[in-house]
């Protein structure tokens, strides 16, 4: 997925067991995250970064929906762990990180394995992406700054 491309309507299933659509975030921006992990450091430190900055978010016109592989009961350990203000789609069928594009192969202290690539997508009003965040890209530690540019 890139820019100028279509979000799909039905994100997935949110930590409660929710449907998540697009549809639900019409008129705003959404910053769909991808992370890695629920309750790893750098995916944590993403996460409170976004949440420190979320009321700024907010006022700019943005949402915020993290996606990962893990299930919904991790997400709710996750979301209770750090205070998350915003919904986490359990992405365990991996519907959408291949849809958009972001399960790949990763290399991690010699080994090789599938995983989700941490990537941001920033969808506008229309449903259509306007900017991606690739793994190279993003600072955990700053994420939500170089969203509010």
């Amino acid at each position: 997925m890139g820019i100028g491309d279509k979000a799909p309507e039905i994100l997935g299933t949110d930590q409660n067991g929710k449907e998540v659509r697009l549809s639900d975030f019409a008129g705003k921006k959404l910053v769909l995250y991808f992370y890695p992990k629920d309750l790893t450091s750098g995916c944590t430190s993403e996460a409170c970064s976004l949440r420190d900055s979320y009321s700024e978010l907010l006022d700019k016109g943005y949402e915020v929906v993290g996606v990962s592989v893990d299930d919904a009961k991790k997400h709710q350990k996750f979301i209770e762990k750090n205070s998350l203000p915003f919904t986490l789609i359990a992405d365990t069928d991996k519907r959408l990180v291949e849809q958009f594009g972001v399960w790949g192969e990763k290399k991690m202290y010699g080994r090789t394995y599938m995983g989700t690539l941490r990537t941001t997508f920033i969808i506008g009003p229309e449903g259509t992406v306007e900017k991606v965040f690739t793994p190279k890209q993003i600072k955990v530690k700053e994420h939500a700054k170089q969203i509010l540019g």
